[in-house]
């Protein structure tokens, strides 16, 4: 798995993309992250916000591939 983007200062970029509607279980239908990591975001640790990516890259995926 690649890398999370960062930004210029070294610290990771958020994965939102600006669409933003929780799903009805509360995940982010733009980013894939829950409620609980939208709102500590932007208190995390760069390493909690490269785990919090992973996971909503995992999560994206794991939606992608059940609705083939």
């Amino acid at each position: 798995m690649s890398e999370p983007a960062t930004n210029g200062d070294g610290g990771v970029t958020s994965p939102c993309i600006g669409t933003c509607s929780l799903d009805p279980s509360d995940l982010c239908v733009g980013c894939f992250r829950s409620r609980m990591e939208i709102a500590r975001w932007s208190s995390a640790s760069a390493a909690e916000k490269r785990m919090i990516v992973e996971q909503s890259v995992q999560r994206r995926q794991a939606r992608e591939q059940s609705s083939q």
